[in-house]
């Protein structure tokens, strides 16, 4: 029996994600602690466990070569980023590099709705710019096919 993918689980793990990231950039833990605080606590109830632990090392053990996939589109230094924003443009860019089986548009609506949740008021749109920005880098031909009409959503 075949399990059914269910994107209001794949929403949770992208949720309890980026809580993770933010929690690990400001206090610095190792991938273990950070993921064994997460198995204990409430964030991954009814979450795609598996997703997110898929994804929690390469973000975190990648977060420099995340960093420089992004950098040269922003109007600021990694570093004068607020955390949240840098938490999701971190793990956005880890999907889009490293989740080829999820659409790029899906992967760009998660985190941008995920910056209007909890980033500032308009971080949603500096989002949304910066992760349209690596798609089309990442995925060239995706992008590409989706831009001309030749793929169906």
């Amino acid at each position: 029996m075949t399990s059914r993918f269910d994107p209001r689980a794949r929403r949770r793990a992208r949720r309890a994600l980026l809580q993770a990231v933010y929690q690990w950039q400001l206090a610095g833990a190792t991938v273990r602690e950070i993921e064994s605080q997460f198995e204990l606590g409430e964030a991954l109830q009814r979450a795609d466990v598996a997703y997110f632990k898929g994804c929690l090392p390469g973000i975190l053990l990648n977060a420099e070569e995340l960093d420089a996939l992004y950098s040269n589109h922003l109007d600021r230094t990694v570093k004068e980023l607020d955390q949240v924003e840098r938490a999701i443009l971190r793990s956005g860019v880890y999907e889009l590099k490293e989740r080829a089986e999820v659409p790029y548009r899906v992967v760009i609506n998660e985190w941008v709705n995920l910056a209007k949740d909890f980033g500032a008021e308009a971080s949603f749109k500096y989002v949304n710019g910066i992760l349209d920005k690596v798609a089309r880098e990442l995925r060239t031909v995706e992008v590409a096919a989706s831009r001309s009409g030749s793929t169906r959503e």
